[in-house]
Order: structure tokens, then C-alpha cells, then sequence
């Protein structure tokens, strides 16, 4: 596995990550056993994968406890990042989620999610979402008190804007910024990048696949399992999912030209982006993490880059990426 650069202090990980949340969160209840979900992450590893994500949420708490059996043994071979913010600890009693960033919920996070995890620090801690009602100085100012406590190695934000990246920033250096990006979601393109890139902050899109559309694996709505959340997902429904399966017809094409799979045909395009970014697809499935590991080594020539971007313009996506509500957390 190639491996890549995020941050200004060089964290190196491998050039594809594993996002970890589907083998115990969203999506299905119909998830690997444990076993199984062990199993797909210790195969990672075995690949060449390096970087692990999960975040205490996903569960909430499962995922994180997930992957800290499948790493017992082998600490040295991840990089492992974790998100706290997205406050779920009243949810039980029914209570809505709410987003977190006071510094007494940042230090006792970390704390949990420490114990979760089975080891003694973080490699990359990320705050999951911003919190409009605290200042970033403050959260970040807690986060940084935990690296120098050796609690935790690099500091992250997700879906931060850019005006937020560089307060945070000069509070203390961030390694990372992670947000949703693919071929069908380049909003970062507009702010968000180029404020990482002036700052040599790395950059890591999550649902690098598009929550798996991309991939080509739904040809209707019915394709997905009755609980599978994404059936609520604007991007997913009625003339939208139509339009966008147009798309992935597309892409499907291209990729058959070029002998690889359409999900590496659109990792390698993330990857074509920049040296700076490390996409972490998620999947469930063993033949699915190979093909992705796979993109790996798919180079793109110029004009294969020129005739996905004439398919896949910025865009082209049809309906918003999230909810309303699911909007309403993003920092913008």
C-alpha cells in the first residue's frame, strides 16, 4: 500500500483508510456479526491499510469497542482516529442528540472513548461536529490540552467551514479535516480545500463512494433494506435517485473501459485530487475492501480525468446531500 501525508507534522498513513461506522452504525441493521467485523479489519491491516476511523457515536459506543478487539495485538499497525461532539449520552431517556463542544465534554470524551478502544492514546482526534455554541478556541484549546497530555497525537476537525479551520488552526495545528467527498459531493472544492492546502492541513472525505451509489450497487430504491436510513436521504428518493443512476451508468462505462471496478474508478479520481487527501471508504463486504484497496495502484491519464469530469461535472448530483436536519450541524 502507498502511503500519503496528512497534517504539518507529517502523520503518514496508507493512501486509502477504512471507515469503520457501517460494520455497527447507520445504513442497516442487517451488519456483519462481531466476528465478522473483526475479521474485515484485521483484513485491512493484512492489505496494507493503516488508518482506522470510528467515532464514539457509531453505536453509539459499538463501533469504537469493535475496533479496538480487532486491533488488540497489533496497536503498531494502525493509525487510529476518533471523533467525539456529537453528544449522545442523554439519548438513551429518549433526549434528542446534541452537538458538544464544551472543554469538560471534549476531556471526558477522550476518556471514554480511550477506555473503548483498549489503548493509551489517540492518533488523530477529531471534533465530530462544530458546536455554534462554543467557541472554537475553547474546544480546540481542550483538545490540544489532551496532546499535551499524550492522551492523543494529532487533532482533526469534521465538516468544519473554512473560517473555523483557521481559528482552530491557530489555536493549535490541525492535521486533518474530514467532510463528505466524491464525484457527486465537491463542495469542498469551493473553501474548504484550498484553506487546508494554505495551511498544509491534509484532508480525509468520508463517503468517498457516495454512501455506496457510486459503487453502482442500487438500481432501485428497493435495493436497500426497509431500515437502511438512506431511503431518507433527499439524494435517494423518487426523480433524484432516477437522474443520479444516470450518472453511475456512467461512470459504470468508464470504468469498463479502463478493466477496474467503478468504486475504483472513483476512488482514484479522489486520489488524482491531490497527495494531500486519503479517502476512507466504508464497506461490509471482504470483496469490496480488496477492490477498494485496489484503486490504490489505478492511475489516471489526463484525458481520463477530462472525460470523468465531463460526466461528473461540479454539481451534478441530484438533491441535497443530507436532511434538512442533518444540514442544520454542518458548519458552514
Amino acid at each position: 500500500m502507498k502511503t500519503r501525508r496528512l497534517g504539518p507534522q507529517g502523520l503518514e498513513v496508507s493512501a486509502i483508510g477504512l471507515g469503520c461506522m457501517g460494520l455497527s452504525f447507520a445504513y442497516s441493521t442487517n451488519r456483519p456479526g462481531e466476528a465478522d467485523g473483526i475479521g474485515l479489519i484485521r483484513r485491512a491491516l493484512d492489505l496494507g491499510i493503516t488508518l482506522l476511523d470510528t467515532a464514539d457515536m457509531y453505536g453509539p459506543e459499538a463501533n469504537e469497542r469493535l475496533v479496538g478487539a480487532a486491533i488488540a495485538g497489533r496497536r503498531d499497525q494502525v493509525v487510529l482516529a476518533t471523533k467525539f461532539g456529537i453528544d449522545f449520552t442523554d439519548q438513551r431517556e429518549g433526549a434528542q442528540r446534541r452537538i458538544n463542544g464544551r472543554p469538560e465534554y471534549v476531556r471526558s470524551a477522550c476518556e471514554a472513548s480511550l477506555r473503548r478502544l483498549g489503548v493509551d492514546h489517540i492518533d488523530l482526534y477529531y471534533q465530530h461536529r462544530v458546536d455554534a455554541s462554543v467557541p472554537i478556541e475553547d474546544t480546540v484549546g481542550a483538545m490540544a490540552e489532551l496532546v499535551r497530555q499524550g492522551k492523543v497525537r494529532h487533532l482533526g476537525l469534521s465538516e468544519a467551514s473554512a473560517a473555523t479551520i483557521r481559528r482552530a488552526h491557530a489555536v493549535h495545528p490541525i492535521t486533518a479535516v474530514q467532510s463528505e467527498y466524491s464525484l457527486w459531493t465537491r463542495d469542498p472544492e469551493d473553501e474548504v480545500l484550498p484553506t487546508c492546502r494554505e495551511l498544509g492541513i491534509g484532508f480525509v472525505p468520508y463517503s468517498p463512494l457516495g454512501r455506496g451509489f457510486l459503487a453502482g450497487r442500487f438500481r432501485t430504491i428497493d435495493d436497500l433494506a426497509p431500515d437502511d436510513w438512506r431511503r431518507s436521504s433527499p439524494r435517494f428518493q423518487g426523480e433524484n435517485f432516477a437522474r443520479n443512476l444516470a450518472l453511475v451508468d456512467k461512470i459504470e462505462d468508464l470504468a469498463a473501459e479502463k478493466d477496474v471496478t467503478p468504486s475504483q474508478l472513483a476512488l482514484a479520481w479522489l486520489l488524482a485530487q491531490g497527495e494531500d487527501l486519503v479517502p476512507i471508504p466504508g464497506t461490509t463486504s471482504l470483496e469490496r475492501l480488496e477492490q477498494n484497496v485496489g484503486a490504490a495502484d489505478v492511475a489516471l491519464a489526463a484525458d481520463e480525468l477530462a472525460a470523468i469530469e465531463a460526466i461528473a461535472p461540479r454539481g451534478v448530483a441530484a438533491g441535497a446531500r443530507y436532511t434538512e436536519a442533518g444540514l442544520s450541524e454542518v458548519n458552514r
